[in-house]
């Protein structure tokens, strides 16, 4: 099976770019979280708004406005540095990812210790679009990876095969 250079080139660089722009983008969207509450307020007669999404940054309720999460930066006069502030977001997207892994489980915890079934039934809660974008942009960090490794292969047996005759 013959390879051609460039077109691997140009599919890897079209990979790559397209797995940096779903990671800028599920960064910046606030649907990594979601819970609908719509059931559980029309039983209340809508007086509370109880669903909501959240990002990574904010949470956001359905008919109110955003609010930020904790932001490590808010003091004009800290004296942080980029790697600080680079090193700060990192430990940020780890426990915000951890936050996200486990909320789903501790909620079903916590429904089972009140002994209430029906409120489950009421509410739903998964995760959003902006965790899938994050998950193909690994998919295709991946992929990308891959034929980087696929395109060192090729250039390395092309330079045999010249080097032999």
């Amino acid at each position: 099976m013959r390879v051609n250079l460039g077109a691997l080139s140009l599919f890897v660089a079209l990979v790559g770019l397209s797995s940096f722009i779903f990671l800028v983008v599920a960064i910046a969207t606030d649907f990594w979280y979601i819970i609908d509450a719509s059931k559980l307020e029309a039983s209340r007669n809508g007086t509370d708004a109880l669903s909501s999404h959240s990002g990574l940054w904010r949470t956001c309720r359905v008919r109110s406005e955003c609010y930020p999460l904790i932001n490590p930066f808010w003091h004009e006069n800290a004296n942080i540095t980029d790697s600080h502030r680079q090193l700060l977001s990192l430990v940020t997207l780890t426990g915000i990812s951890v936050y996200i892994a486990y909320s789903a489980a501790a909620f079903q915890e916590a429904v089972c210790l009140l002994r209430s079934k029906d409120l489950l039934v009421e509410i739903d809660i998964r995760f959003g679009w902006s965790l899938a974008l994050v998950w193909i942009s690994f998919v295709a960090e991946v992929l990308t990876g891959a034929v980087f490794l696929l395109a060192a292969r090729v250039v390395g047996l092309k330079r045999q095969h010249e080097l032999a005759l």
